[in-house]
């Protein structure tokens, strides 16, 4: 199918929130009939960015990740909607006809991603585009065709916007998000956040960090594992991990006991906390 298509790498994401500032300035108070109506000031992100701060103080990350629509190739509001109110344009971007969409709350639900919006003002569902007026073939607003909103404004190229043949370096080893809902978008994503365990190894009776450590995660279902080293600091990360899993953590230094946690749940990301080592000095301790 030749598409428009989109790739978001959200390793280079800053969180600058150029492209949901930049959607703003297209849509808000902009009639692009019959593409789409006026976004609202407030209350709707046909761009929206998430950011989802991670883990426990002093092991924090936070994390960035754009979700406009995704233009999906088997589109739930498309089943949802009647009369031909949301439709695909042969450049593959779905789009909701705000004449025909008048009413039809219940395309708002259908949209898994959640990137389907209701204007009470207006009673018509609304979402992203793809700038669709100002990538078609005949822009409405007869300049030459461009990029969408978003991707222009981004400083870091974190968006990549074009046919399979201008992308296909990114767009091949990109994955979609959620593929469990089976719509086949064309937004792919890059470097999506995967879960983390974090700590900070240190002797307690020589009261220092210690470097070095070999931490390793074992996924106790697949026997996939992730393994590092501690540094300066002592501290050490295991990334990245299939979130909803359990792991057996164990922590191995050359001198010292080992320490292994069980069980350990990446439903979120986990902060073990300052872990404490002890010297092996020899069978006769009791340690």
């Amino acid at each position: 199918m030749k598409a428009w298509r989109l790739v978001v790498d959200t390793s280079i994401c800053n969180g600058c929130y150029c492209c949901q500032l930049a959607c703003k300035d297209e849509h808000v108070d902009n009639d692009w009939s019959p593409i789409a109506k006026p976004q609202p000031v407030i209350g709707q992100f046909w761009m929206k960015l998430n950011e989802e701060t991670r883990g426990t103080t002093p092991k924090v990350r936070v994390s960035y990740l754009p979700v406009p629509c995704q233009h999906c190739q088997t589109a739930p509001c498309m089943l949802a909607a009647t009369g031909g109110a949301i439709y695909r344009q042969p450049n593959g971007l779905v789009v909701i006809d705000p004449v025909k969409a008048a009413g039809q709350k219940q395309v708002v639900d259908a949209c898994p991603y959640g990137a389907i919006y209701w204007n009470d003002t207006l009673n018509i569902p609304q979402k992203c585009t793809g700038c669709a007026h100002l990538v078609d073939d005949a822009p409405l607003t007869g300049q030459p065709m461009a990029m969408p909103r978003c991707v222009d404004a981004c400083p870091t190229q974190a968006l990549k916007f074009g046919e399979y043949d201008d992308i296909k370096g990114d767009w091949d080893t990109a994955h979609v998000l959620h593929p469990e809902y089976n719509t086949d978008p064309l937004v792919r994503y890059v470097d999506t956040p995967k879960r983390f365990i974090t700590g900070a190894l240190y002797d307690p009776l020589k009261d220092e960090c210690l470097q070095g450590a070999v931490v390793r995660a074992v996924d106790i279902e697949g026997g996939i594992s992730q393994i590092t080293t501690s540094d300066e600091f002592g501290d050490f990360w295991l990334e990245p991990l299939d979130p909803n899993h359990v792991y057996q953590v164990s922590i191995m230094m050359q001198g010292y006991y080992e320490k292994v946690f069980g069980g350990v749940g990446t439903s979120v990301d986990v902060n073990l906390g300052d872990i404490a080592l002890y010297e092996d000095t020899g069978p006769d301790t009791g340690r």
